[in-house]
C-alpha cells in the first residue's frame, strides 16, 4: 500500500492519505493538494467511549516535508490513534515512515511523541498493542473514575475580563448549572484576559491544552461560560470533534427538561428556536432540494432556507399559542381581582429557597430540590396571616445572572403574574458569599420588567447554614428579615412584617 500511494502521490503531485481502522479496514481515502489534505467529517467511531478515535492517518508528503504543525493539530483535535507521514524518494518509492502519537502526560512541555522513522516494509512490533497500551495509560492517569451511565462528561471553560473573584464565582455557578442539568463535571478551566479573542474566545494554545485535558479525562463535552456567537462555535468545532455548548444553551436545556406544563413547554421551545435560528449551519450537505412543486424556478430552496422558514413558521405559531395562554391567565387574574384577594409573589435568584418557603408557609408539597431551576412553572396557594388576612402567595421561576434574553422574553407570559402582585417577597440565599451580587441581579431584572415600583420585602433565607458551615453569624440587614425556610419556628418575624405591609396595601385599596 505504501508503494502504491507513494507512486500515485508522486505522479499527481498531491498528498494522498488513508484513514485506517484498528481492525485494518480502510475507512477513507483522501486526496489533497501539494501542501495538505482536508480530513472529512469522521464517523462517531469511539467518539464517546474511547479516549482515542480508533483511526490512524497515513499520508504522503510529496515535497519531503517533516511532520507539520497541521499534522500535529489533526492528531490532537481529532484524537487520532497515530499520524504517519510517508516521505517520497525521487523515483516515487517510499523513503521512510515517520509517525507521532499523543502522550497521556506531557513530557518536557510536549503532548506528543515521535517514533523512530522506519521503512514501511521493516516495521517491528504491533501498532495495535502500542495504541492499546497508550489507552490504558490514559485510563490510569484519569483524575476521576466516572461511570458514564449515558450522562455527558464535561470540561467547563470560562474566559473572563472580570476580577478573579467574580470570574471564579461565575464559573462555580456554571458548575452548579451543569450538575443541575445532569452533566458530570470533570474539570474547570478559567482564563482571565484583557480582551476576549473574537474568533476562539481564548487563545489557540489554551484551547489546545483544554482539548488535551478533555482527552485525558475522557470528556465528550466543552461548556463555555460565555455566550458563543455562531462564528465562534464554528471556529472552535473546527478544532475539535468534542461537542461544544455555551451557558445559554445549557440553561435552555435545563428549562426544556424541567418544564411540565403546556405553557412552560411552549415558552422553552420558543426560546430554543430563537437561539437556534442564527446558529443554523451555512453548510448544506444535501445541496439543493426542489420544493414548491409546479412553478418552482431555479434549483428551489436549499435545506438551510427550508429549515429557517420552518423555524420562523413554528415561532409564529408559538407566539399565537402563548398569546392565548396570556389572555387565559389575564382572565384568571380578573376573577381574582373581583374577589379582591391580595397577592404576594415570591421572587429571587434560582435556588434561593422560594419553593421551600412556599411549602413551609402553606403546608404544600411542591417540588423543591437543592438544584438551580428545580421548578419552572408558577404555583399559587392561599395563605392566612395571624390576623385573619387571607392572601394568595405565588412562586415564580428563579432569576440568574446573564439570563438569556430569549428566555426572559418567552417567559413574560409567566412573569406577568408579578404585575398583579401587591407585594413582592425577594428571597435571598444569605449563606451564599455572593448574595449581594445575586440581589443586584434580581433587582436589575425586576426593573427591566417594570416591577421596581411594587413594594418589596427582602427575606434572608438559609440562616441555619451559617452556623453549620462554621461561619460567624452575619447580622441580618435592616432592610429585611432572616429565616430558614426549612424551620417553621423562624417564620414569625417574616409573617409579622409581611402582615404589616399587606395592611398598608389593603388600606390604600380602601382609600382608592
Amino acid at each position: 500500500m505504501a508503494r502504491a500511494i507513494c507512486e500515485l502521490s508522486s505522479e499527481l503531485n498531491r498528498q494522498i492519505g488513508v484513514l485506517i481502522h484498528r481492525s485494518g479496514k480502510i475507512e477513507n481515502v483522501i486526496v489533497g493538494d501539494h501542501s495538505g489534505l482536508m480530513i472529512p467529517t469522521l464517523s462517531q467511531i469511539r467518539s464517546s467511549g474511547g479516549r482515542l478515535r480508533g483511526l490512524r492517518l497515513v499520508h504522503t508528503h510529496p515535497g519531503g516535508e517533516d511532520i507539520s504543525d497541521d499534522d500535529l493539530m489533526d492528531l490532537l483535535f481529532l484524537r487520532l490513534d497515530l499520524v504517519s507521514v510517508l516521505k517520497i524518494m525521487p523515483d516515487g518509492l517510499p523513503e521512510r515512515l515517520y509517525s507521532v502519537h499523543l502522550l497521556p502526560a506531557a513530557e518536557e512541555g510536549k503532548n506528543w511523541s515521535f517514533l523512530d522513522p522506519v521503512h514501511p516494509a521493516q516495521q517491528d512490533g504491533s501498532c495495535s498493542e502500542m495504541i492499546e497500551a497508550l489507552e490504558q495509560e490514559f485510563s490510569r492517569l484519569q483524575k476521576t473514575a466516572v461511570l458514564d451511565q449515558g450522562r455527558d462528561r464535561a470540561v467547563l471553560v470560562s474566559v473572563s475580563t472580570e476580577s478573579r473573584e467574580q470570574a471564579e464565582a461565575s464559573l462555580t455557578e456554571l458548575g452548579e448549572l451543569a450538575v443541575s442539568g445532569g452533566v458530570i463535571v470533570l474539570e474547570k478551566v478559567l482564563q482571565r484576559r484583557r480582551k476576549i479573542d473574537p474568533r476562539l474566545i481564548l487563545g489557540r494554545g489554551k484551547l489546545t491544552d483544554i482539548v488535551i485535558l478533555a482527552l485525558r479525562l475522557d470528556a465528550n463535552l466543552l461548556i463555555f461560560n460565555q455566550e458563543l456567537n455562531p462564528s465562534q462555535i464554528r471556529s472552535i468545532t473546527d478544532f475539535t470533534d468534542l461537542r461544544v455548548i455555551d451557558r445559554t444553551q445549557l440553561i435552555l436545556d435545563i428549562f426544556a427538561s424541567r418544564a411540565k406544563s403546556r405553557e412552560g413547554k411552549l415558552q422553552v421551545e420558543m426560546a430554543q428556536l430563537k437561539y437556534m435560528l442564527p446558529r443554523l449551519s451555512s453548510r448544506d450537505d444535501a445541496l439543493s432540494r426542489l420544493t414548491g412543486g409546479i412553478g418552482a424556478r431555479g434549483p428551489g430552496e436549499t435545506k438551510l432556507e427550508v429549515d429557517r422558514r420552518r423555524i420562523n413558521d413554528r415561532l409564529a405559531r408559538l407566539a399565537k399559542d402563548l398569546d392565548m395562554v396570556s389572555r387565559e391567565r389575564f382572565r384568571r387574574r380578573a376573577k381574582r381581582r373581583k374577589k379582591d384577594v391580595p397577592v404576594i409573589s415570591l421572587v429571587g435568584y434560582t435556588n434561593a429557597g422560594k419553593s421551600t418557603l412556599l411549602n413551609t408557609l402553606t403546608n404544600s408539597a411542591i417540588l423543591a430540590e437543592d438544584k438551580l431551576f428545580a421548578t419552572l412553572d408558577p404555583t399559587s396557594r392561599r395563605l392566612r396571616f395571624p390576623e385573619e388576612i387571607e392572601v394568595i402567595i405565588t412562586d415564580t421561576v428563579g432569576f440568574i445572572n446573564h439570563l438569556p434574553e430569549g428566555l426572559l422574553q418567552a417567559f413574560k407570559a409567566t412573569l406577568e403574574e408579578l404585575e398583579e402582585a401587591d407585594l413582592l417577597v425577594h428571597v435571598i440565599d444569605f449563606s451564599n458569599p455572593a448574595y449581594r451580587n445575586q440581589m443586584a441581579v434580581v433587582e436589575e431584572l425586576l426593573t427591566e420588567l417594570n416591577l421596581g415600583t411594587i413594594p418589596t420585602l427582602k427575606v434572608f433565607n438559609k440562616i441555619d447554614l451559617l452556623d453549620a458551615s462554621g461561619e460567624q453569624q452575619k447580622s441580618i440587614p435592616e432592610e429585611g428579615v432572616g429565616l430558614s425556610a426549612l424551620d417553621s419556628s423562624t417564620l414569625e418575624p417574616f409573617l409579622l412584617r409581611a402582615q404589616q405591609m399587606m395592611k398598608k396595601v389593603i388600606g390604600r385599596r380602601f382609600q382608592d
